[in-house]
């Protein structure tokens, strides 16, 4: 692969994390690459690959190393990412998805793994009021009287909770991420690549701290 500009961008679910991909993304000019939207856009196809994904996203489960690596090889092979780099959203969540993102990147190495740090009892405030769009993904938060019937101000679809947006299942994956993830954030650490950004603020003031860094890179 030919060298761009090439981020990861680590933390919670509800960190904020979609919302600084789209403006890094365009920012940067570099492709926004979400193992989630890849994997949810299995799920809609409703394959067998598909089915076996949603029994995991719907009962607060990761799905496995070999699936997510595949699927981001597949992604990274293509021209946009080859040619002007990627930003990461979702991977690598182990040691073992990190090694093999190295090992996909070959000749580049990565500019900067930011991780968004923001307490969880905020993050499970914002998920449990976080509604999508059930036809183009558009997020939305839910204030104390949500609308009934929701529509998507972009498309018209129906907006709802996601199945994976309960208290319950919210908390599994964030004691997952947790495990996971930190032998993760101690990996980057010790290879001088990993910076922790306060993901608390306004997304001006997000986006202009990690910003600051990548350009310093």
């Amino acid at each position: 692969m030919t060298k761009g500009t090439r981020i990861v961008l680590l933390g919670r679910q509800g960190s904020g994390k979609g919302t600084q991909c789209v403006r890094l993304s365009r920012h940067y000019v570099v492709p926004h690459i979400s193992t989630g939207d890849m994997l949810r856009a299995a799920v809609r196809e409703d394959s067998p690959l598909g089915r076996g994904v949603a029994e995991v996203i719907g009962s607060g489960g990761l799905v496995s190393d070999d699936l997510i690596v595949e699927l981001v090889r597949e992604r990274l092979g293509k021209a946009d990412a080859r040619r002007r780099g990627f930003l990461l959203d979702g991977f690598p969540r182990t040691v073992a998805q990190a090694v093999a993102l190295d090992d996909i990147s070959g000749d580049g190495a990565l500019n900067a793994v930011i991780d968004l740090v923001v307490p969880r009892e905020m993050v499970l405030e914002r998920l449990s009021a976080r509604r999508v769009c059930r036809d183009c993904g558009a997020n939305y938060q839910a204030g104390p009287v949500e609308r009934s019937p929701w529509t998507c101000d972009t498309c018209g679809g129906d907006v709802v909770q996601r199945d994976d947006d309960t208290p319950e299942s919210i908390n599994r994956r964030l004691d997952l991420y947790e495990t996971q993830t930190a032998p993760l954030i101690e990996f980057y650490g010790a290879t001088n690549r990993l910076f922790p950004v306060d993901g608390v603020g306004t997304p001006d003031q997000v986006f202009e701290r990690i910003t600051s860094i990548i350009d310093a890179r």
